[in-house]
């Protein structure tokens, strides 16, 4: 069996990139697809991303163990996957994204079992089922806002020390996802969009979880401010106030991180985020708001909104990132 090539239209492209909008195209060539058929041998069920290894003949007859990579276990579990979906033995057709070092990887465009049935990963806006009346439950990203708020922070323009960091960012070697370190705030509430948002409103503070990376953020309402000369962590410290029904989150004390405020420029240690949360007038939706400054590699002041769709039939899976798998990964 050989594998076939196909070089596809722009056009067609740009629905394939919707669909697997979360991966970073620096790993896979997204303006070719191949496509082959094999014998499953392993199909691991871990995170960042599944993994179906499938044995499939080369062009001598030459029996080659393919790694065709998917999403996250909570977004594969929303596609209608599961742990024992595949098993060695199993004989499959593949459609995906071939790796750009020209290593046996591929990004999963689909997969059609010997039955008929056809696998995908659906990361498709899910449709408002209820209204709430406060930020608690859990909310999942709206999709076309998400676009526009990554163009705006990609667009910001930068120091000479963000413009350096760009330029020289290698996302093999210096990705900190790759090592299980999920991006600070806004990153969390970009990747909404494919991973579950929980608000959990309390007296004294809102504890906001994420489903990408298990991250955990805690906002504090009893009046504290920032502690002088404070710890520096990844998800920052974040404290807030009522305004209303909005919720005010004013965030800092940030630990460095190589790439977060677009693709390869980092974010530094006077990083600022104030971020508004308000639910929408009919309670379907909440609005974030968000104006971030990082004088050392963002020129003046960024500010976008997102908004979330309240979701309370679905439900946060656990992330647990595997190091080991992350660090094999073809993609950010």
């Amino acid at each position: 069996m050989r594998i076939a090539v196909t070089i596809i239209l722009s056009a067609v492209f740009g629905l394939v990139g919707t669909a697997v909008g979360h991966h970073s195209d620096a790993g896979y060539d997204q303006e070719r697809i191949i496509g082959f058929e094999g014998t499953v041998t392993r199909f691991l069920w871990r995170n960042p991303h599944i993994t179906v290894f499938v044995e499939t003949p080369n062009e001598d007859g030459e029996l080659v163990e393919w790694g065709v990579e998917t999403g996250s276990t909570p977004i594969m579990t929303r596609s209608g996957w599961s742990r024992d979906l595949f098993a060695p033995g199993d004989v499959i057709s593949v459609r995906a994204h071939p790796d750009r070092q020209h290593r046996a990887h591929a990004m999963m465009i689909s997969i059609e079992k010997s039955d008929g049935s056809v696998w995908i990963q659906d990361e498709s806006d899910t449709q408002a089922t209820a209204s709430a009346t406060s930020l608690d439950g859990v909310w999942k990203g709206i999709g076309a806002t998400t676009g526009p708020f990554s163009r705006a922070l990609d667009a910001m323009p930068l120091t000479p020390a963000g413009e350096a960091a760009r330029a020289s960012y290698n996302f093999q070697a210096e990705s900190p996802i790759r090592n299980c370190i999920p991006p600070p705030p806004p990153g969390t509430t970009v990747a909404s969009t494919v991973y579950l948002n929980e608000f959990e409103v309390l007296d004294d503070r809102v504890v906001i979880r994420s489903e990408f990376f298990d991250a955990e953020r805690i906002v504090y309402l009893d009046g504290r401010g920032h502690p002088e000369n404070g710890e520096r962590t990844n998800l920052g410290h974040s404290i807030g106030h009522w305004e209303g029904d909005t919720l005010v989150v004013d965030t800092t004390l940030f630990a460095e991180h190589r790439s977060t405020n677009g693709t390869g420029v980092p974010s530094g240690p006077n990083k600022h985020i104030v971020e508004r949360f308000s639910l929408s007038e009919d309670g379907t939706r909440m609005i974030v708001d968000v104006v971030l400054e990082d004088p050392d590699y963002l020129v003046g002041t960024f500010s976008a909104t997102k908004e979330l769709l309240y979701a309370p039939h679905l439900q946060l899976f656990r992330y647990d990132c595997d190091p080991e798998l992350s660090r094999q990964a073809g993609f950010e």
